[in-house]
């Protein structure tokens, strides 16, 4: 069956793309070869950066840089209305997208830090947990299945976490976090299913990024491994040859960065 691979021209959607592995897949797609220009200087592969406003200067560098071929959108997930306007944004230039990263994630900010035990849970840092790490993901599966559907293969993945593996939770924890992922997990289990009816050449796929250092990592990176440790640019390249080895009996299913299947 064909993958992804075997499409010589992509459009791309990057979902939070201002910083850390979002920002990591604009720069690394920008370099593939795929990504090019033919005779007549017509641009036929495009890459679209969804993001929170302000946008970084270091995307917007980017945007000057490529102005043909990267277009900035923004996009606050948390808003229904913000995701389908970038959504309608985006189909005011291309009538196909071949792959699409969701790479939104909350874990920690100046108002929310993981759970260590039942007495630090309350309400709205549970909800802002879901909001950004779940709901986000399926409410742009939603509005993106018309972009999608299509006669080429594509590829939907979100960046998920093994943490919300709860065949794998041996410590405890993080309670809204590893909760998140895993609702991310079974919203997009349930939108590949739906996806094999309504846009069967298009693979829904769940990742697992490793420990990559990022700001997400940083206050928690003390007793990682340095092997264990990966920069952006490794865990970009690493989670690419993933995407571009699914196959679409391969939808619904949840990967490492390495390729090995993860436990639900």
């Amino acid at each position: 069956m064909a993958g992804l691979a075997d499409v010589n021209s992509i459009n791309a959607l990057i979902v939070g793309a201002n910083r850390g592995i979002g920002f990591g897949f604009v720069q690394k797609l920008l370099q593939d070869d795929r990504i090019d220009y033919p005779e007549g200087g017509t641009a036929t592969h495009r890459l679209f950066a969804a993001h929170r406003e302000p946008v970084t200067p270091e995307l917007s560098q980017l945007a000057a840089q490529y102005p043909d071929r990267l277009i900035l959108v923004p996009m606050d997930v948390t808003d229904e209305d913000a995701i389908a306007a970038g959504i309608q944004q985006i189909r005011e230039s291309v009538n196909q997208l071949h792959l699409v990263i969701y790479c939104v994630g909350l874990l920690h900010n100046e108002e929310i830090q993981p759970e260590k035990g039942l007495q630090q849970i309350t309400t709205e840092p549970l909800l802002r947990y879901f909001q950004v790490n779940s709901i986000g993901a399926i409410l742009l599966a939603k509005h993106l299945l018309p972009l999608l559907k299509h006669s080429e293969p594509s590829v939907f993945a979100s960046i998920s976490a093994k943490v919300g593996s709860i065949g794998d939770n041996q410590l405890g924890g993080w309670y809204g976090y590893r909760a998140s992922k895993a609702a991310l997990n079974m919203f997009m289990k349930n939108a590949a299913i739906e996806y094999s009816r309504k846009s069967p050449k298009t693979i829904v796929a769940l990742l697992h990024p490793g420990t990559t250092d990022t700001r997400l990592s940083q206050p928690f990176q003390r007793n990682v491994p340095p092997e264990k440790l990966f920069s952006v640019d490794r865990t970009v390249s690493q989670l690419l040859a993933v995407i571009n080895s699914l196959q679409i009996e391969n939808s619904g299913q949840f990967f490492s960065w390495d390729g090995s299947e993860l436990p639900w």
